[in-house]
């Protein structure tokens, strides 16, 4: 069995233990061991990312450019190669690990160009014979910590700005799906970029993670994953003095008018309901219908989704793979039961289908649900399920519906299915998201537009695009004596 290795400092490191990487499309398939790090490995890679700090913020910005547009070209020349690794070891199908593998090159390409448009600003003074220059400089030492939905895209659009703007970097992935983030790791080091400015500590997230936010060289923390753990790092962060990003995860509603296109409204619910497994944190899980429409949608979305084929994530015409883990598979379960006792009825799907038909595998496989006549009160219009699971809710009209989509201590993303102008317009200013969503899924956003959310879904400067640069970078104020 392969055995792969953290990197600090340049060099491919053992930990004191090893972990496997399984597939959980079949659980025999282990794809290899990976090192399981500790605190003296996080301070060797702090340390290391603190003396490299000096030469890398103040580096050429070709050099940074050509660093991250080779990073770039390699992954998107391997995209097929590292897709199947994706959908091996996260559960996503292989069309969509290829697609996440696509854009995490993307991003990097777009953040090498960056390197070259970095701008700053030239000022009178209102005092007579000073000039002043406003600035962007690297804040230093960055904490990655990333999960395991979006194992490669997720690192790229932390990994690829931190380094873009001169910081030097510590990742901590996911614990559960290494795999994509040590290939990520390879690529990087064979980069050109200088030893140290970039470091992977693969570990117990209770482990690696708290070292890292509780490091004093540490001068930023980027994290995604969930809002309990969010909040306990921005807490650790706020008394250390440590810049701070949060993505934590939605509950976003869907909104279908009497008036929206029945076929388009029902297959965009589907894929931002089921696919990838609904392991999204922009998947919506809350579909709210008006009610001369709610019974056509549901006969639509039940006969739509009799036609969605669970199985192996690499397997041809496979629409919904496996759930990533059997905690999660719980997880998912346990909320079915939950809104069954409380009043939802169970109108599909919602059962473990023991293995994939005809393969003998034995993977972590849920049938789509779907749940009716549920109230915002529930439970599962409340909580965070993070699987293929989705509620129903009746409203009346849409001035009722919009006020059931605010109805969330989460606001990531929210979407609506209308035909009319009028109320397409008064959701995307008055939805209490921070990304929404007109006849389109709500899961699905553009490489170099900013990413992020509002309330519990999100905490600190947005990710992604140019709006990167705000956690990134810290302003300078120089002024200058004519």
């Amino acid at each position: 069995m392969t055995i792969y290795n953290n990197l600090i400092n340049g060099h491919w490191t053992a930990g004191h233990a090893t972990t496997p990487n399984t597939n959980p499309s079949d659980q025999a398939d282990v794809i290899g061991e990976y090192a399981q790090g500790d605190a003296a490995d996080v301070n060797a890679a702090v340390a290391a990312a603190q003396a490299a700090f000096p030469a890398w913020s103040t580096s050429g910005i070709q050099a940074r450019h050509d660093a991250l547009d080779k990073i770039g070209n390699e992954i998107l020349a391997r995209k097929d190669e590292l897709g199947d690794l994706l959908a091996r070891e996260e559960g996503k199908t292989r069309p969509e690990a290829i697609g996440e593998v696509a854009r995490a090159g993307q991003i990097f390409k777009f953040f090498a160009g960056e390197c070259l448009r970095l701008a700053g600003e030239s000022l009178p003074s209102v005092r007579p014979g000073i000039g002043v220059e406003i600035t962007r400089e690297p804040i230093g030492v960055v904490g990655l910590i990333t999960p395991w939905n979006f194992p490669i895209a997720i690192p790229a659009w932390k990994i690829a700005p931190a380094l873009a703007f001169g910081n030097c970097v510590v990742l901590k992935p996911a614990d559960l799906v290494p795999g994509s983030a040590w290939a990520l790791a390879d690529i990087i080091h064979r980069s050109g970029i200088p030893a140290g400015v970039f470091n992977l500590v693969m570990g117990r997230g209770r482990v690696i993670g708290e070292a890292l936010v509780q490091h004093p060289d540490v001068a930023a923390i980027s994290f995604t994953g969930s809002v309990g753990v969010g909040r306990g790092i921005a807490e650790a962060c706020v008394k250390s003095g440590k810049k701070v990003q949060l993505e934590m995860g939605g509950k976003n509603p869907q909104v279908v008018l009497d008036d929206a296109d029945l076929a388009q409204a029902v297959e965009l619910s589907a894929q931002s309901c089921f696919y990838s497994t609904g392991q999204r944190c922009t998947a919506s899980s809350r579909l709210i219908v008006t009610e001369k429409i709610y019974p056509a949608f549901i006969d639509a979305l039940q006969a739509r989704m009799a036609k969605l084929k669970v199985g192996d994530a690499r397997a041809a015409g496979t629409d919904i793979g496996p759930v990533v883990s059997q905690a999660q598979l719980e997880q998912d379960l346990s909320y079915v039961e939950i809104a069954k006792a409380e009043g939802a009825v169970l109108a599909s799907g919602g059962q473990r289908i023991g293995c994939h038909t005809g393969s003998g595998k034995q993977g972590f496989f849920l049938q789509p649900a779907l749940l009716v006549d549920s109230t915002p009160a529930m439970r599962i219009n409340r909580e965070e399920v993070f699987g293929p699971v989705a509620s129903v809710i009746r409203v009346h009209d849409y001035d009722e519906a919009l006020a059931v989509a605010n109805d969330t201590p989460f606001g990531l993303s929210a979407g609506i299915a209308t035909t009319s102008l009028k109320y397409a317009t008064h959701f995307k200013r008055h939805a209490q998201a921070g990304m929404v969503m007109v006849n389109l899924p709500t899961a699905g956003v553009d490489y170099h537009v900013p990413f992020g959310g509002r309330k519990g879904s999100s905490y600190g400067p947005r990710e992604q695009g140019r709006y990167a640069q705000e956690f990134y970078t810290t302003v300078k104020t120089a002024y200058t004596l004519a």
